[in-house]
């Protein structure tokens, strides 16, 4: 899931370390090598297709030399080439289905997909920005010791712009489903990859504004002004969020191992959300004056104990999941829950063990209230086409579409 451990040399062997995961994010994919200048030569002007090929390569070859972290310039090269490529998809030109596109996995250099439709081209482009996004917000939310003190913290400022990535991240995907999968034939959908179906593209656009909620639950914990309804109200819309991100793994088919690694995910963080909503509404529920108040409030406390528990389960399941990973230092609203959760469900259990008693009627888990969600994707459109398919009349230096088809079939012949 694009988290492949790093490894490094100590003393002439290699170390390896397992990373922390913050925010979940896929696999990276990157386009491959290919010489789409002469897949397009006598279709479009030279230096149309000459500018199309260049810039795809220098996304090849940042992000091979980089890792994949120099992810400011990636995203820019990505934004520049989306411009031109749009040029493809356009039904006037007829060059929808004229190139093959191959890309491959970042990590271990495998193709993936090599589709002749510059629909996937543009999806896969938009959905590598997406998961760009989500790698920045999770570099920082990962927490570091800047002053030597052995505590490692992530500042407020920190917390609030990965919320906004998480926000453009959601948007990156939900266009890749609303606007772009709809514009892929049947027959060629079938053939993606399965971090490209649009179920896993959906959940982890939900997913990412679950997490975003995560991020606000923890800064309205750490803030003194912030009402218990607020928290309620925070833990049950990220519930809700990754309530909708389990529906849609749950019906896609997984035969790898990064699926089933982020069907655990989904469930922690699924787990972790119930367990704090179901904390703040026992707190509120408590302050009632009817026996009946208390009781609920109880069976909440206790409800919350138990899937605390779950969760952690889960933690450790998602962890050792491969590709292996760790969980960071407990953070935001969890470092406070761990601890309280347990206490408060002790201490009010005791406190109200003889209303349980005469009351056992009422030892029944209330439900949980919903909310209106607060987060939206981040509203994403494409690039403006690039001025130069604006042309009225192309040159295609000589060479005609016949000679163009001609030419492919020998490549073909001789491949």
């Amino acid at each position: 899931m694009g988290c492949a451990s790093s490894v490094y040399a100590v003393g002439g062997r290699k170390k390896l370390t397992i990373p922390e995961v913050v925010v979940l994010v896929p696999s990276t994919r990157i386009p491959a090598q290919s010489d789409l200048q002469r897949r397009l030569r006598g279709l479009i002007p030279i230096d149309l297709a000459h500018r199309l090929s260049s810039l795809r390569n220098q996304i090849v070859l940042v992000a091979e030399d980089t890792g994949g972290s120099a992810i400011p310039e990636l995203k820019r090269a990505l934004e520049e080439y989306l411009s031109v490529l749009i040029g493809l998809t356009k039904k006037e030109y007829g060059l929808e289905g004229s190139v093959e596109f191959k890309w491959k996995s970042l990590e271990d250099g495998k193709q993936e997909a090599c589709v002749a439709n510059s629909w996937f081209e543009v999806l896969s482009v938009v959905h590598l920005m997406a998961v760009l996004t989500l790698s920045e917000a999770d570099i920082l939310m990962i927490p570091h010791d800047h002053s030597g003190s052995g505590i490692r913290t992530v500042s407020s400022d920190c917390k609030r712009v990965a919320v906004d990535l998480l926000l453009k991240a959601s948007g990156y995907l939900e266009f890749c489903v609303r606007d772009v999968l709809i514009r892929i034939p049947p027959e060629i959908k079938k053939k993606l990859p399965n971090n490209l179906h649009d179920g896993v593209l959906e959940a982890i656009s939900f997913q990412s504004l679950g997490q975003g909620t995560e991020i606000q639950l923890g800064l309205a914990v750490d803030c003194q002004k912030a009402t218990l309804s607020v928290k309620r109200r925070l833990a049950c819309e990220q519930l809700t969020y990754f309530s909708q991100a389990y529906h849609c793994l749950s019906g896609c088919d997984f035969n790898n191992g990064c699926g089933k690694k982020h069907m655990w995910f989904i469930k922690w963080k699924f787990l972790e959300s119930k367990a704090a909503a179901y904390y703040y509404h026992g707190l509120i529920l408590d302050k009632g004056n009817e026996p009946s108040c208390h009781v609920s409030a109880v069976c909440c406390f206790l409800a919350a104990e138990e899937i605390l528990s779950e969760s952690k389960k889960a933690s450790l399941t998602f962890c050792l999941a491969a590709p292996v990973t760790r969980a960071p230092p407990l953070w935001g609203a969890m470092r406070h829950l761990h601890q309280k959760i347990p206490e408060v469900a002790t201490r009010k259990s005791q406190m109200y063990g003889y209303l349980l008693e005469q009351e056992k009627a009422l030892q029944t888990l209330p439900d949980l209230p919903e909310f209106q969600l607060s987060l939206r994707p981040d509203d994403y459109q494409l690039p403006e086409m690039d001025p130069a398919w604006d042309a009225e009349k192309w040159e295609t230096e000589g060479q005609t579409l016949k000679e163009h088809l001609r030419d492919s079939e020998d490549e073909t012949e001789t491949e």
